[in-house]
């Protein structure tokens, strides 16, 4: 299916006006110039604003000794009184080179306008200067500080799931392994947005859209070299997490997949391969979009059937 006008119309101009990862030599200016972009009155119609029904804070704590931020949108009157509403930890896309939590901001208030639930989206150290497995652990940590600080936060810890998108949906997947290996928290759910899963292999969609905007093939290879480094080669599961042994025992598992996508493939083998392994897993795909539709609801007119699908889900498993 072909994209949209107005996303075909992006892609052009992405490809005009922006430098690929690969050809950056400076990535503190490029993360400095993408969030002046996020704040522009250009941005805030691409990426979208906070929904006005909900209440979004920023938030700094620390976590296993290390400063962390996270922004909390908390839908007003979610639970019914004497309850807590379930909570949703959401970690960022960007290659885990850059992206933050304001990216996720237009989805994950949405989310939690549609569902009741709070969701929080935390920051997590970036590559290449915090290389795998650092932004792992400061997912896996997140989790956990969410739930030994549930009644502070004022959530549910017996009703909490993950949700990630692009490299937040690899890091969302890893941290449900995580919690499963650990045995708690006790997830309800995870929700993986076009997830990168796999660091190496080629699959069909790479070389179907290698030339995308957004995200090209070129980038994607960029994106595994600096994220891990010296470690270039492992064959650790959680940098890829469809490599674990096995995916027996995970929570039910929404996998969105965007048609225009050199990732498609990585969702797809994904959440067959969860489904072969006896979990509840729901595949939708959305053919007319590109990678990182759900953050950009100015030109992506299937962010908002996301939001629906999405919050379906999330209604039915929390």
């Amino acid at each position: 299916m072909a994209l949209p006008l107005r996303t075909r119309v992006f892609g052009v101009l992405v490809r005009l006006g922006s430098t690929p990862i690969e050809e950056v030599d400076d990535l503190h200016k490029a993360r400095r110039e993408r969030l002046g972009l996020q704040r522009s009155a250009v941005g805030r119609w691409l990426f979208g604003t906070a929904d006005p029904s909900v209440r979004t804070t920023e938030n700094h704590v620390q976590v296993d000794g290390r400063a962390r931020r996270f922004l909390q949108h908390r839908p007003t009157g979610a639970a019914s009184p004497g309850s807590a509403p379930p909570v949703v930890l959401n970690l960022h896309g960007g290659g885990w080179v850059q992206g933050n939590p304001e990216q996720s901001a237009w989805f994950a208030s949405r989310v939690a306008a549609r569902t009741g639930a709070v969701v929080l989206s935390f920051d997590y150290r970036l590559a290449p200067e915090d290389p795998f497995p650092a932004a792992v652990d400061d997912a896996w940590a997140a989790l956990q500080w969410v739930v030994e600080h549930a009644e502070e936060l004022d959530v549910d810890p017996d009703r909490v799931a993950v949700m990630g998108d692009s490299a937040g949906g690899g890091l969302a997947a890893t941290t449900a392994l995580l919690a499963r290996d650990a045995g708690a928290p006790a997830l309800k759910a995870e929700v993986l947005i076009y997830p990168g899963v796999e660091m190496y292999d080629r699959w069909p969609s790479e070389d179907e859209f290698a030339d995308a905007p957004v995200l090209s093939s070129a980038n994607m290879r960029a994106f595994v070299r600096l994220y891990l480094r010296d470690q270039h080669g492992t064959l650790d599961w959680r940098a890829s997490p469809i490599r674990a042994e096995s995916h027996a025992g995970l929570p039910s598992t929404l996998v969105l997949v965007a048609g225009h996508d050199p990732l498609s493939d990585n969702g797809r083998r994904y959440a067959e391969t969860l489904g072969e392994q006896g979990v509840h897993v729901v595949l939708q795909e959305f053919p007319d979009a590109l990678h990182g539709f759900v953050s950009l609801p100015g030109v992506s007119p299937a962010a908002t059937q996301a939001v629906d699908v999405t919050a379906r889900f999330l209604r039915d498993v929390l």
